[in-house]
Formats: structure tokens, sequence, C-alpha cells
């Protein structure tokens, strides 16, 4: 599985961006999906996940209620809506696939990683 993810950029503090992160291959839908961060100097964090039919979302404190995930089957993409963004938000964003159907917050269980999109939020 390869994956590519866009839509980040440069957003005021409250603002929305809408991360895409697209894969190929025919087996999409049997793969839960995370989006992933890393700041400067920090270590990658878990932001969200969702299992393969989109039925089951997991969130970290820190997003809940301002991020959602989701993921459209057909078209082999998961999406990170965000709103209410803050700087503390500001980090390098990468989407990762496992093929197990159950998703997980932990980084190590994750198959298959993309390349990051920027995401910086001002104050």
């Amino acid at each position: 599985v390869q994956l590519q993810a866009s839509g980040g950029g440069l957003v005021q503090a409250g603002g929305s961006l809408r991360l895409s992160c697209a894969a190929s291959g025919r087996t999409f839908s049997t793969y839960s999906m995370g989006w992933f961060r890393q700041a400067p100097g920090k270590e990658r964090e878990f932001v969200a996940a969702i299992s393969w039919s989109g039925g089951s979302t997991y969130y970290a404190d820190s997003v809940k209620g301002r991020f959602t995930i989701s993921r459209d089957n057909a078209k082999n993409t998961v999406y990170l809506q965000m709103n209410s963004l803050k700087p503390e938000d500001t980090a390098v964003y990468s989407c990762a696939a496992r093929s197990v159907r159950i998703a997980t917050m932990g980084v190590p269980e994750y198959d298959y990683w993309g390349q990051g999109t920027q995401v910086t939020v001002s104050s």
C-alpha cells in the first residue's frame, strides 16, 4: 500500500483544514487507518484512527471534539477534518495503514506510512 497525504497549509488559530490521504491498491477497505503528527523536537504522536468500515473511530484527547476522521472506501481515501485549530496543532501530519481491520493508537502497529503534510497554525 502506498499512501499520499495532502491538504496541509498555513491557517490562523481558530481556522479549519481538511487533510486527505489517498491510498493505492485494491485492498484499502480491509485496512484500518490512522493519522499521526510530529512537531519539531517531539516524538510522533497519535491523532486519530478509523476501522476498516468506518464504524469505529478513536481520537487523542488533545483533538477530541475538534477533529473528525472519516474514510471513503470507494475512493481509497481517508480524511481528517480539523476545526478550531490551535498553534499547538502545528506539526507534520502523516497517515498510516494497518493490515488489520480493527484500528489502534500505537505507532508501531501500523504497517505502511505515507509522507507527511505540513500544518502550521499561526496565533
